[in-house]
């Protein structure tokens, strides 16, 4: 090919930073100049593909390849639109041809994946063609997002994985890979509890917030955030119950074989009942919060502001913790009112706890 005009180039660069409607302007100077100019037909299907524009893909990619039918170049972008129009054959045919005129460039065995992606007796291929790919160009993001893309579909786990760390690796701030992390950190901190999926949480919630960073626009991320930020918040209703127990215990607050009239109970159990709840919080709480980065505690905030229910468990976690407070720093000399006390705190907030469990399962 030709040197590239100035406005074409002009163009790449515009697109290459998301500028696609500047780009598209500069490529239509260019075209009404010369519709000749086959670079500047595929910049323009470039545009229309970060669009998801499709047809359009097609159209400039056959303007193209009408006034250079060996141009690289187009059947690689022609490869996705017709994959994404559902025509699986021409897609795989243009993926080879691409391949044909780039034996050697990674974009090529990407398209290949792609189409070959179309058939699912066909997956294994496609990761063959994306682990390809990967080979011919290691520092390329887009060679590592197509092997993550196969490795999905051939469930490889690990591949995925390191796909999206090898993407870190090339741009520690490419906005794909940092959701991509985010979401499956959300996913593992969703695990059942046996896998200590709540210490997880923070991690999720820290990962969301750098994706978001990296997208501040991202509504998605910024849900993922607040999704991760309120199932730590449910967290804290058990601490607060904890303490609610702890204080039960301490306080002698239901009759035991040994002393069943004992009230109140001693001073230092009460003391070091105290101690023990300001642990729990301390370690359970305040520690993990204080670690955490000002996004996430923002968010933590701004969701207590924004939602009913977020405020409704803040609200049943102080509760129980007030409730286990008075329950051992009162000297009670009869058992009813710190039992009332334990019922009204521990009740209602069982009953949240099984209602947005209910709430989640249906």
């Amino acid at each position: 090919m030709t040197a590239l005009h100035p406005l074409v180039e002009q163009a790449g660069a515009l697109i290459d930073i998301d500028r696609i409607d500047d780009a598209r302007a500069l490529l239509a100077r260019r075209l009404a100049e010369d519709p000749t100019d086959a670079a500047a037909w595929v910049s323009l299907a470039d545009c229309h593909l970060v669009d998801r524009e499709y047809e359009e893909v097609l159209t400039a990619t056959g303007e193209a390849l009408a006034l250079a039918p060996e141009y690289f170049d187009a059947q690689y972008l022609r490869t996705y639109a017709l994959r994404r129009t559902g025509r699986r054959d021409e897609a795989l045919a243009a993926a080879h041809e691409a391949v044909r005129l780039g034996p050697q460039r990674w974009r090529a065995f990407a398209a290949l994946s792609e189409a070959l992606g179309a058939w699912q007796p066909r997956w294994p291929e496609a990761f063959d063609a994306a682990a390809a790919a990967v080979r011919l160009g290691p520092d390329a993001i887009g060679a590592h997002r197509a092997l993550w893309k196969a490795a999905l579909m051939n469930g490889r786990s690990d591949v995925v994985r390191q796909a999206v760390l090898e993407t870190l690796r090339i741009d520690p701030q490419n906005a794909w890979a940092l959701k991509e992390r985010a979401d499956r950190a959300a996913w593992e901190a969703a695990s059942p509890p046996l896998t200590g999926a709540g210490a997880k949480l923070p991690a999720a919630a820290e990962a969301y917030a750098t994706a978001l960073a990296a997208d501040p626009q991202a509504d998605r991320l910024r849900k993922g955030l607040d999704g991760a930020v309120f199932r730590m918040l449910r967290g804290t209703r058990w601490l607060a119950l904890l303490c609610l127990v702890i204080a039960a215990l301490a306080g002698q607050i239901f009759p035991s074989g040994n002393d069943p009239v004992a009230l109140p109970a001693p001073l230092g159990t009460r003391l070091y009942a105290l101690a023990l709840m300001a642990a729990v919080w301390g370690f359970g709480a305040w520690r993990r919060y204080r670690s955490m980065r000002a996004g996430v505690r923002l968010s933590l905030w701004s969701l207590v502001r924004r939602v009913g229910w977020a405020k409704l468990i803040v609200g049943q976690s102080a509760w129980c913790t007030l409730t286990a407070v008075v329950i051992v720093t009162v000297p009670w000399s009869e058992r009813i009112v710190p039992q009332v006390l334990f019922w009204v705190a521990l009740v209602p907030t069982l009953l949240t706890v099984w209602f947005e469990r209910a709430a989640i399962r249906a």
